[in-house]
C-alpha cells in the first residue's frame, strides 16, 4: 500500500474516517429510536446518515492514492451520480411519508433518548465539519469541501430534528415531527440536485 505524505492528507482521511465511524453509529441509533417512538424524523435522518456515510466513502476514494487521472474523474462521476439519486429516493419518500402523517395525524411517542443523541450529533457534526473545511482549504480539495458542507449540514438537519421532538414531547406539537421530516426531505432533494449537477460538470 502507497504511504501518504502529505500531513494535510493524513488529516483529511483520520477526520473522513472518524465521520464513517460516528454516521454509521448514528445511522443506527437515531433508525431505532425513530422506530421506536414512530418518529418519521427520526428514521429519516438517521437514513439521511447512510446516504452521508456514501459520500465520506467517496472522498476516501478520492485521497487514497492509486489510479490515473482519467480514472479518478470518473470515479466521480458515478459516485455522485449515484449519491443524487439516494438523496432523491430519500427525498421523495420522507416527503410522501411527511404528508401522509400529517394528513392522517399521526401522533409519534416522546423520544428524549433521541433528543439527548441528537444534541450530542450537532456537537460532533459541527466540529468535524469546521476542521475538514480548514484542511480542504489546505490542501485545495474541492471534494473534501463540499463533504465538509454535507457534515455540517447533518448537524443543521439533526437540530432541526431535535426541535421537532422537543416540540412534540414538551408542548405536544405532533405535527413538528412530520415538518421536520418534510425539511429533511426539501434538504435532500436540493442536495440530489446539486450532486447531479456537480456529476455533469466533472464530466465535461
Amino acid at each position: 500500500m502507497e504511504q501518504l505524505e502529505d500531513p494535510a492528507q493524513r488529516s483529511a482521511l483520520r477526520l473522513e474516517y472518524a465521520t464513517l465511524g460516528w454516521n454509521g453509529a448514528e445511522a443506527v441509533i437515531t433508525i431505532a429510536l425513530g422506530i421506536a417512538a414512530g418518529s418519521l424524523a427520526l428514521v429519516g435522518f438517521g437514513v439521511d446518515s447512510l446516504v452521508e456515510l456514501f459520500a465520506s466513502l467517496v472522498v476516501v476514494w478520492h485521497l487514497r492514492p492509486g489510479g490515473s487521472d482519467q480514472d479518478v474523474e470518473r470515479r466521480t462521476e458515478v459516485a455522485l451520480r449515484l449519491i443524487a439519486v439516494a438523496f432523491a429516493v430519500l427525498g421523495l419518500v420522507l416527503g410522501l411519508g411527511a404528508v401522509a402523517n400529517l394528513i392522517g395525524g399521526h401522533r409519534p411517542e416522546e423520544s428524549w433518548w433521541g433528543i439527548a443523541y441528537l444534541a450530542v450529533t450537532v456537537v460532533v457534526m459541527v466540529t468535524l465539519g469546521v476542521l475538514k473545511r480548514r484542511v480542504a482549504e489546505q490542501m485545495g480539495s474541492a471534494p473534501l469541501r463540499s463533504e465538509a458542507t454535507v457534515s455540517l449540514l447533518d448537524a443543521g438537519l439533526a437540530a432541526a430534528t431535535l426541535v421537532g421532538l422537543a416540540l412534540n414531547a414538551m408542548l405536544d406539537w405532533w405535527w413538528a415531527d412530520p415538518l421536520a421530516a418534510l425539511l429533511i426531505a426539501v434538504v435532500a432533494w436540493r442536495e440530489a440536485r446539486e450532486n447531479w449537477l456537480e456529476a455533469g460538470e466533472s464530466d465535461a
